[in-house]
């Protein structure tokens, strides 16, 4: 039977349901020796990370050569082989729908030389800047699969510098959607082609560098393949891609058949929907283990909404499976393991399967990341030892115009995402300043290659002191970014972010960290909040815009963090004195600040933890609008509203959001409030219990 002839049921669009269980592979038995599978299993991931050094080494966008791409292999009907050892957590899922799409368009019109390029969320990729090319590998005559490489284009077009746009409708006003496109056709360059889509983005000579550059990074997948084949025979290699898939399933459900049977549920939040009266926009998670397979459940998430932190269904099938990898470190990633791990996605309309043309640009700061975080609260309750707070959500800073200092005035595009903190860890603190869980393979900008590339100057750049959520392990630090640019016309911003309201929460009885958000010019007179998401707001030459990035939440109740641990942190300034009573009830006297020389004060510390533990219940039950009433006073600052009293309010002026602030405190009354009073190893063995009841 011909490969193509069943071509429109390729993709399941994010639709999956558990299959039978006669339909389980349950024992793995390679036809080849162990030796070869060995090799060849090896080799694949190895010709990925070709693939990456490749493109690493000859692309002409910052924003890829600071790792935000992905590669793949894949067998002749699109099912992932194999993916390597340093690609993005959100392309994870995606790639082999976006292969899969390529052969549903283009079916036997598929020849050697060919190169295919597509973008397209609604056809299983994730945002329009992330753009896949693709190449068919043939060996003598023969398709025996696909290699892929994906890089996330700096500029798509659309009307904001960078593609993303809060004011969007639809797609249309975000940037250039690429449907399944051939831009080489049998080893000929389609240059018509590939300059057109060039020409409708801000800076078409980078795309073409990486166009070229991410289609040799695919050349160099099909060479390597030849010759595997050449050194092993094609029929060996072509079993190898079968039985890596089959191997991973195999070690999946056996580490799935070693749980508990049950189900489970998560919550988490975007902030809101412009459109919409204020008010979180939940995402909802039924999690089932039965027997040896995992099946996540997204349906009863809210409707789509009107701005880009959407996601169609390859961006959420990409979270679910990625926080679900991360469960697992030790096995390889290919489509084996998303047979063992099956995802409803729910039909299209919801923020999670966002149907056509609703704007997506923003999936990766929407659910993406509260799918992500979802899941490693999922997995506390099945492995505890593994229980991780919410980390800080990814965001990007979008600044552009046009660039004074060079002949004729092009447009630049200063392209910022900043590291910041994890979720404190059962018996660990959580890691500080670290790239996002979207993707924790990022590098970090260097400062000196922005400022070379884009007229932006970066004022500072620091942790944030008490950002760390507060927990018996405390959460992550955040950091601090500052910059503006010093020539230029014509110069926008635009923020995609979130978790300015929903903020990073911490588990079994931490606290929550700080809220992301942008401000002009801070303490001056012309200081300005605006916001967490907004697109083309007009700046100044003299404006400094500065954000910070939140830190993890806290994991275990703060007021049992051992005394001696919070010195340390005092003392490496990661919490300040005055918070280290707010949070910990830890009393610490200064002895010669110059000299870092602190002590604990350990009568105090227990009388004042005595008095918190009396009064926190009640915290949560005061009257909000008092509570942004003291926040306009300067009485309380941010991290009293959130922590002390689950107030959430606008960080600019102080307005009470009611509804927000309800759906928050109920959060922390589910998250937090129960665990108070129960140290982590109690924690963990009740967690164990409960796991093994159910």
């Amino acid at each position: 039977m011909n490969i193509h002839s069943k071509i429109s049921v390729l993709s399941d669009k994010g639709i999956q349901h558990p299959p039978p269980l006669a339909d389980r592979m349950t024992e793995f038995t390679t036809t080849l020796d162990p030796i070869t599978f060995e090799v060849l299993r090896n080799a694949f991931v190895n010709i990925v990370d070709q693939m990456a050094e490749q493109l690493l080494r000859t692309c002409y966008s910052f924003v890829i050569y600071c790792r935000d791409f992905s590669s793949g292999l894949s067998d002749p009907q699109g099912n992932l082989v194999m993916q390597g050892t340093g690609d993005i957590a959100a392309h994870v899922g995606t790639l082999h729908y976006t292969c899969k799409a390529v052969i549903e368009a283009f079916g036997d019109d598929i020849h050697p030389g060919d190169v295919f390029i597509i973008n397209d969320p609604f056809r299983g990729g994730s945002h329009f800047n992330d753009t896949r090319i693709l190449r068919p590998m043939f060996y003598k005559g023969e398709l025996i699969g696909y290699s892929q490489a994906n890089g996330h284009w700096a500029d798509m077009g659309g009307a904001t510098p960078g593609s993303f746009n809060i004011t969007a409708l639809d797609h249309m006003g975000e940037g250039l959607r690429i449907t399944p496109v051939r831009v080489w056709s049998k080893g000929v360059w389609c240059e018509d082609v590939s300059r057109m889509i060039a020409a409708n983005t801000r800076n078409p000579v980078d795309i073409i560098g990486d166009m070229q550059a991410q289609a040799e990074a695919t050349a160099v997948a099909e060479r390597e393949i030849i010759r595997l084949c050449d050194k092993y025979g094609v029929e060996t290699i072509k079993t190898a891609f079968r039985e890596v898939q089959d191997y991973v399933e195999v070690l999946m459900r056996k580490r799935l058949a070693e749980l508990p049977d049950g189900t489970w549920y998560a919550e988490d939040y975007i902030d809101q929907d412009p459109k919409l009266p204020e008010g979180l926009i939940p995402i909802k998670i039924k999690f089932t283990i039965d027997g040896n397979h995992a099946h996540y459940d997204l349906s009863g998430s809210h409707p789509q909404i009107s701005t880009f932190l959407n996601a169609v269904y390859g961006g959420s099938f990409a979270g679910i499976v990625a926080g679900t990898k991360y469960q697992f470190p030790e096995l390889p990633l290919n489509s084996g393991l998303y047979r063992a791990v099956t995802v409803n996605v729910g039909e299209p309309g919801s923020v999670v399967n966002a149907e056509w043309p609703s704007p997506c640009a923003g999936f990766c700061s929407g659910p993406f990341e509260k799918l992500m975080n979802s899941v490693f609260g999922l997995w506390a309750e099945i492995l505890p030892d593994r229980t991780m707070g919410c980390a800080f959500n990814l965001e990007y800073l979008l600044v552009g115009g046009r660039d004074t200092r060079l002949k004729g005035r092009p447009y630049f595009m200063w392209y910022d995402w900043m590291a910041g903190g994890w979720g404190g860890r059962n018996g660990r603190d959580g890691f500080n300043a670290t790239a996002p869980v979207f993707g924790a393979q990022y590098g970090i900008q260097p400062l000196e290659g922005q400022e070379r590339l884009a007229p932006v100057l970066t004022k500072c750049h620091d942790f944030v002191q008490d950002s760390g959520g507060p927990g018996e392990s405390r959460g992550g630090l955040g950091a601090e970014k500052g910059g503006s640019v010093f020539e230029g016309e014509r110069i926008v911003v635009s923020y995609c972010c979130d978790r300015e309201r929903s903020v990073t929460w911490g588990m079994w009885g931490g606290l929550p960290s700080i809220p992301h958000g942008v401000w002009l010019n801070k303490g001056t007179d012309k200081e300005r909040y605006v916001g967490s998401i907004f697109s083309n707001l007009p700046i100044e030459l003299d404006d400094v815009f500065t954000r910070p990035s939140a830190g993890g939440g806290g994991v275990g109740d703060p007021l049992l963090r051992d005394p001696k641990l919070v010195l340390d942190d005092v003392t490496d300034e990661y919490v300040s004195v005055k918070r280290a009573k707010i949070d910990y009830g830890v009393v610490i006297k200064v002895v010669d600040r110059d000299l870092s020389l602190y002590e604990v004060d350990l009568e105090a510390t227990k009388e004042e933890r005595k008095k918190i533990a009396a009064a926190r219940h009640g915290w949560l039950d005061e009257d909000p609008e008092a509570i942004a009433a003291r926040y306009r006073a300067k009485e309380l600052n941010e991290m009293d509203c959130i922590r002390q009293y689950g107030v959430i309010l606008d960080w600019g002026d102080g307005t009470l959001l009611p509804t927000t602030t309800g759906q928050f405190r109920a959060m922390l009354k589910r998250r937090t409030v129960p665990y108070w009073g129960k140290t982590l190893a109690t924690l963990t063995a009740e967690a164990k219990q409960r796991s093994q009841a159910a």
